[in-house]
Order: structure tokens, then sequence, then C-alpha cells
């Protein structure tokens, strides 16, 4: 019971920071599913695994509901969303796969440096040149791939890298966050395809399980997280665009110190 109590304010919170901030969540659920793994004595060389591509089955269900409702508001660019979709697929996959092959420890080092330059990027909050735009289609292509090998490979629905890049060639920071909800989808979706079938006929993975996934708190995190994805949404157009920068500093900075004590903790 306590376990089930732990999924559902998971994915509640989740569900809230994934409207507010335009994110999948998996950078608070593959922290949390590391500690929850740990104890309930997982096998420490598939704890991280189980928790990255559980975290992406649950992006699947929370960036459907953050798009739909950022779509109702306008701020889904879907001409965006259609250009960089190839890569982000191509590059999920990619991803996937890699992560499977790396140790535990060296992929929360990843995680963890991902999060710290990002937040530091959001601190700084460097203008971009009035003149920027979107890259061509080569560009798109590319900056797809690079966003969703390296989601796959941390656990993460894709805003970490998709909003910088997007606020970097002058798109507006609303629409950067709702537009990012849906470039979440085709991320998880490659991701846990690739997670199951890397995991398929891996032994020692706790039971129900398909894959690397674990079912049960894919349920209960999904489950708790349909409910407060509007209370963010609507959060998120109230909050003026300085608030949002900096909650989502402080949100990465916590992220990133979480995960470093844990590798410390290991070591």
């Amino acid at each position: 019971l306590e376990y089930w109590l732990i999924y559902g304010a998971l994915g509640a919170f989740v569900g809230f920071i994934a409207g507010l901030l335009g994110i999948g969540g998996g950078g608070v659920i593959v922290p949390v599913l590391v500690m929850v793994f740990g104890m309930r004595g997982v096998p420490h060389e598939h704890v991280m695994h189980i928790a990255l591509a559980t975290a992406m089955a649950c992006i699947v269900f929370t960036s459907v509901s953050s798009f739909r409702e950022h779509h109702a508001r306008g701020a889904v660019d879907w001409r965006i969303f259609r250009r960089i979709t190839p890569g982000i697929i191509l590059g999920s996959l990619l991803g996937s796969y890699i992560a499977t092959l790396l140790p535990t420890n060296v992929l929360k080092i990843i995680f963890a440096t991902f999060l710290l330059y990002v937040a530091i990027q959001l601190l700084i909050d460097r203008k971009p040149k009035p003149s920027r735009q979107l890259p061509g289609t080569a560009g798109m292509l590319s900056a797809g791939a690079f966003i969703g090998a390296v989601s796959a490979l941390v656990g993460i629905g894709g805003a970490a890298l998709a909003i910088p890049f997007m606020i970097w060639s002058n798109v507006a920071m609303r629409s950067a966050i709702g537009t990012s909800s849906a470039i979440g989808f085709p991320i998880a979706i490659a991701s846990v395809l690739g997670y199951i079938a890397s995991g398929w006929r891996v032994a020692g993975l706790p039971a129900p399980h398909f894959g690397y996934v674990y079912l049960p708190a894919l349920l209960g995190i999904t489950l708790f997280s349909l409910f407060t994805v509007p209370l963010g949404v609507r959060m998120s157009h109230r909050l003026p665009i300085a608030t949002l920068k900096k909650v989502w500093s402080v949100f990465l900075f916590l992220l990133s110190s979480e995960m470093i004590y844990s590798v410390w903790k290991h070591s």
C-alpha cells in the first residue's frame, strides 16, 4: 500500500508540473522511482533502466493530457511539431537503445550533469538575437534527433532541451511550453518501444513488467497525473514569464542535486 501511495502522490505532482512547465515529468519520476526500487530491493544493475523506461511510459499519457490543455489555449505550434518530429523519433529510438548498454551510475551522472547545465542556462537568461529563427529542414531534423536521443537517454519528455532551443530561436515562452508538451509524445512512444524491446528477455526484473516498464508504477502515476495536469496548465498561463523561468531553474537544480547525491551514496 505504501508504494501505491508514493505512486499516487508522485503522479499528482508530476501532472501539475507537466501542465505548468510543458514537461513530461520524467525529471521527477526517474529519481523517485530509483529511490522506491532501491527500497524494494530491485537489483541495482536494473534500477535505472526500469526507472527510465517507466518514466517514458508515464510521459506518453501526461504529454497527451498536457498538450490538449495547451492546444485549447492556442499555445501549441503544430508547424514546429511537424518539422521536428521525424528527427525526434529517430533520436529517441537510438537513445533508448544506448541507455540499456550503460551502467546505472553512468546514466545517473549524465542525467544530473544535463539538468544542471540547463538550470544554469535558464538563470543566465541570455537573450537570442532578434533576427534568429528556427533552422531549415536539415537543422530541424538534427535538432530533433539530438533532443530525442538525450531525452530517451535520461528519461525525460524533451522539454529541458526543446524549450531552450525554441526560445533561442525566438519562439515565445508560452508557445515553447505548449509545443514542448506535444513534442514529448513522440519522444515517449519511440523511447518506450525501445525499452520494451531491449528488456524483453532480461531476467530478474520485478513483476508485472512489460520489457523494462514496471506496470504498477505506470498505472499509479498515470491515473493521478491526469487529474492535476489541467491545474498546472491554468497556472502556466497566469504566471509572468520571468517567474516561469525561475521556477524551471530551481526545479532542475533540485533534481540534479538529488541525482548527484544518489550516485555518491552508491559509490
